[in-house]
C-alpha cells in the first residue's frame, strides 16, 4: 500500500524553503543555493527541461533575409529564396550555444552570414563569417570574450573568419640622382596604384611586408659623374602578386661616350651626347635625350622627360602624377631636370622634384618620399633622390591597427589610410 505525504513546504531547521509548491509549479531551493544530485545517481527527463543549456529548436523555419537568434536556440534556415543575414545572440553567456542548419541544402546558393552582435567570432570581430555549403548545420559555443563564439562543428571545416577584405595600395619607387658634367636628371621611381580600380585582397590574420626604397645617394664632384639609381619599394605577402616599383634610372654625367641615362622605374636622362634611359611601362616613361656639348636630358616620370633644348639649356623632367589615395590629391614622381655648361638648367616635374643646374651650381634634394628624381648639374654636386612611400587604403571596420614600422595613420570618410615612409610590415 503507498503512502502520501501532502504539504506546500518543507524547511530545514534555519526556517529556509528546501521544497515549496505554489500553483502547480514545484520549486526546489532558494537563490544561491546549490542542488548536488550524489554520485551515482540519474535525473532522469521524461518532460520538457528548460534552462539546462538545452538546445531549444525552433519549430518556425526561417525563410526571411534577417533573423536574431537567442541563446541555446537550433534554428532552421531555408535559403531557397533568398540569403539570410543571422544576428547572434547579444551579450551571451560562457557555454551558450546556438545550432542552425540548411533546411532544404541551399546554402550553397543562397549564404548565411553571421552578424556578430558585438562578440568576437573564432577571435576575430571581423569579417562577418560567411556560410555557403549546401546541406551544412553549425554548432557553435561562446567560450567568453578572448575568442567569442567557437564552431565545435560545421561541415565546411573552415575558420570562417579569415576571409579576404578589399584594400587599396599606392607604391613609389626611390628616385635616382642626377649626373654631373651636362649631366642628365634622374629618373623617377616608378608608381603603381590601384586606388579606384580593382582592389586586392588581404586575409585576415596574414602579415605583409611593406619595403619603401630608398633615394639615389647625391653625386659628389669632382670627378664628373653618373647620378646613383634609385632603390625598389614594394608589397608583398600572402595571396596577392608582389607589387614593386622599380627605382629610378640614374642621370648620366659626362664621362665619354655613350652618356646614357639609366633605366629603372623612370629612365634617366642622358648626359651631354647621350640618350635618355628606359621607364617600366606601365611604371613611368623614358628620360629625355641631351643636347651635345651643351646640355643633360631630364629624367623621366610621369610623362616622357623632354629632350634638352637647343642650342642650349637643359631638358624639363617629365611630369609628376598626382593620386589622391590618402583623401587629397598628392603629386609623386616628377623626373629631375637636366643640368647645363650655360644658358640654364632644366626644371623638374614637380612632385618634389629638383631643377637642373647651370655651372657651377649644385642641384637640391628631391623631397622625401615623394619618389622624384633630383636634377643634374655640370661641375657641382648633385642631390640626392627623393625616397619612395608605400600607401594602404582599407575600410576602417576591416582595419586591425596591427603594423611595424611605424606607418602614420589617418582616416577618410569610411576608410583607414596607412602611410609607410619606411620599411615595415602590416598585419591585416
Amino acid at each position: 500500500m503507498s503512502s502520501i505525504i501532502k504539504v506546500d513546504t518543507i524547511q530545514d531547521q534555519d526556517g529556509n524553503n528546501i521544497i515549496n509548491e505554489n500553483a502547480n509549479t514545484i520549486t526546489i531551493g532558494a537563490s544561491g543555493d546549490t542542488i548536488t544530485i550524489p554520485s551515482g545517481a540519474t535525473l532522469a527527463n521524461n518532460g520538457t527541461a528548460t534552462g539546462f543549456a538545452s538546445i531549444d529548436w525552433q519549430s518556425t523555419v526561417v525563410t526571411g533575409a534577417t533573423h536574431t537568434a537567442s541563446a541555446n536556440q537550433g534554428i532552421w534556415i531555408n535559403t531557397t529564396s533568398n540569403a539570410c543575414n543571422l544576428t547572434l545572440p547579444g551579450t551571451p553567456s560562457v557555454g551558450d550555444q546556438l545550432i542552425f542548419s540548411d533546411f532544404l541544402r541551399t546554402w550553397g546558393t543562397n549564404a548565411v552570414t553571421l552578424t556578430l552582435n558585438g562578440s568576437k567570432y573564432q577571435g576575430a570581430t571581423s569579417p562577418a563569417p560567411v556560410y555557403d555549403t549546401s546541406g551544412e548545420t553549425v554548432h557553435i559555443v561562446y567560450s567568453g570574450s578572448t575568442q567569442g563564439w567557437i564552431p565545435i562543428n560545421d561541415g565546411a571545416v573552415a575558420l570562417e573568419t579569415p576571409q579576404t577584405y578589399d584594400a587599396e595600395y599606392l607604391c613609389v619607387g626611390g628616385g635616382a640622382s642626377g649626373g654631373s658634367g651636362n649631366g642628365g636628371g634622374g629618373g623617377a621611381g616608378g608608381l603603381l596604384s590601384n586606388f579606384g580600380g580593382t582592389a586586392i585582397a588581404l586575409s585576415p590574420g596574414s602579415s605583409y611586408t611593406v619595403t619603401v626604397g630608398g633615394g639615389g645617394s647625391a653625386t659628389p664632384f669632382p670627378p664628373k659623374s653618373n647620378g646613383n639609381a634609385g632603390s625598389d619599394s614594394s608589397l608583398s605577402g600572402t595571396g596577392i602578386a608582389t607589387v614593386t616599383a622599380l627605382g629610378g634610372g640614374r642621370g648620366a654625367g659626362n664621362l665619354g661616350s655613350p652618356n646614357n641615362g639609366g633605366n629603372g622605374g623612370s629612365g634617366g636622362g642622358g648626359g651631354n651626347t647621350g640618350s635618355g634611359g628606359s621607364g617600366t611601362s606601365p611604371q613611368g616613361n623614358d628620360g629625355g635625350t641631351a643636347v651635345p656639348t651643351s646640355a643633360g636630358g631630364g629624367g623621366g616620370a610621369g610623362g616622357a622627360g623632354a629632350n634638352g633644348s637647343s642650342p642650349a639649356g637643359g631638358g624639363n623632367g617629365g611630369s609628376s602624377a598626382n593620386n589622391s589615395i590618402t583623401g587629397s590629391s598628392v603629386a609623386y614622381a616628377g623626373g629631375g631636370g637636366g643640368g647645363t655648361q650655360d644658358t640654364s638648367g632644366g626644371s623638374g616635374g614637380g612632385g618634389g622634384a629638383s631643377n637642373g643646374q647651370k655651372n657651377p651650381s649644385g642641384s637640391s634634394a628631391a623631397d622625401a618620399n615623394s619618389g622624384s628624381g633630383t636634377g643634374g648639374c655640370n661641375d657641382a654636386t648633385t642631390g640626392a633622390g627623393g625616397s619612395g612611400v608605400v600607401i594602404l587604403r582599407v575600410a576602417t571596420a576591416d582595419y586591425p591597427g596591427t603594423t611595424s614600422g611605424s606607418p602614420t595613420v589617418t582616416t577618410d570618410g569610411s576608410d583607414t589610410i596607412i602611410k609607410f615612409t619606411g620599411s615595415g610590415s602590416y598585419t591585416a
